[in-house]
């Protein structure tokens, strides 16, 4: 089982967007010490607990603080682009950082409607996203209908769907590995779809599932849980004051929970219902048990906490478990 990092550059109480910036930074060469497979990085506007919305820039950044470590998108959201654009992006990134980069590609939309304003994209067609896709992974591949070339000249990096909705049958049908999280982490019906619609493409013989999962491991479950409180806690507060924010202490959160409303106490016992947390056999066991219902060859943690000095030891028992 591969074990491959997300980080989305969460702020912290307390610190700068700059200094969220760097602890990504730090943290891709922690994960390249420690043996991990991948480290991506994601795509989100005007996030007040986000600090960063250009995955290829972060990347330009990382790639050069890192050696050997796969470096990708989590994904660059296509319809914020055109598909030359992050061709040539992606294209760039490979020349600097050759045989180690990867495309992540999602479909959705900013939070509000007045950042998809801003973005020029208010709404999602289905299909104008495919051709998009297929239309990216033509110019990875050396040029398109219209001769159109992205440069430099490199060889084409790999391209995952991050698989939303029916980001599932879009993989499938262009044979693409796909990363999936959130309810497709239950639904086993659409990863058996996955793999038997699956149609072979240059480079990708077989499908290939990676499933997306905020993961903590520490010495008790007790303790894993309370790492992922303040994240969990920003999610289930978001969805009634609109706006996520940055990660808190532990002991803060403890206290916004016992204060909250009962619908936003239930949002977060559901939230720490749905990460695996615990010891390192409980997580290991928990690992198996969603790569046998998925068929997932791969593990994309999510992980995030407010003090650094925990994550960087959540880290390192996480790379322990391969």
């Amino acid at each position: 089982m591969r074990i491959s990092l997300l980080d989305r550059t969460r702020t912290r109480v307390g610190e700068s967007d700059a200094d969220a910036v760097a602890g990504t930074i730090e943290r891709a060469g922690r994960a390249e010490r420690l043996g991990l497979h991948r480290f991506w990085v994601a795509e989100h506007h005007s996030v007040p607990g986000i600090a960063s919305a250009a995955p290829t820039v972060l990347l330009a950044a990382i790639g050069a603080r890192t050696r050997t470590i796969r470096i990708g998108t989590g994904g660059v959201m296509l319809p914020n682009h055109t598909p030359l654009v992050v061709a040539e992006q992606v294209r760039l990134l490979e020349a600097l950082y050759p045989g180690r980069v990867d495309v992540g590609i999602g479909a959705s939309l900013a939070f509000k409607s007045a950042i998809r304003r801003a973005l020029g994209r208010t709404t999602l067609d289905p299909q104008e996203h495919e051709r998009a896709v297929e239309e990216l992974r033509a110019y990875l591949h050396g040029g398109s209908d219209d001769d159109v070339v992205a440069k430099p000249h490199v060889a084409a990096p790999p391209l995952f769907v991050l698989a939303i909705k029916s980001g599932l049958g879009l993989a499938a049908r262009l044979g693409l590995p796909a990363v999936i999280g959130g309810p497709l982490l239950h639904d086993t019906a659409a990863a058996r779809a996955y793999a038997r619609d699956f149609r072979p493409s240059p480079g990708v013989p077989e499908p290939y599932l990676v499933a997306s999962v905020d993961v903590a491991v520490a010495a008790t479950a007790e303790r894993a849980r309370d790492l992922l409180l303040p994240e969990v806690w920003a999610l289930a507060s978001s969805r009634e004051s609109g706006g996520f924010t940055a990660l808190r202490p532990v002991e803060e959160v403890r206290r916004l929970v016992g204060g909250a409303s009962p619908k936003v106490r239930e949002s977060v016992e559901r939230g720490l219902g749905s990460v695996v947390a615990g010891t390192p056999d409980e997580v290991a066991d928990a690992v198996a048990a969603l790569a046998e219902r998925t068929g997932a060859a791969e593990i994309m943690a999510t992980t995030s906490t407010y003090d650094r000095g925990d994550l960087a030891e959540a880290d390192e028992a996480l790379a322990g478990l391969r």
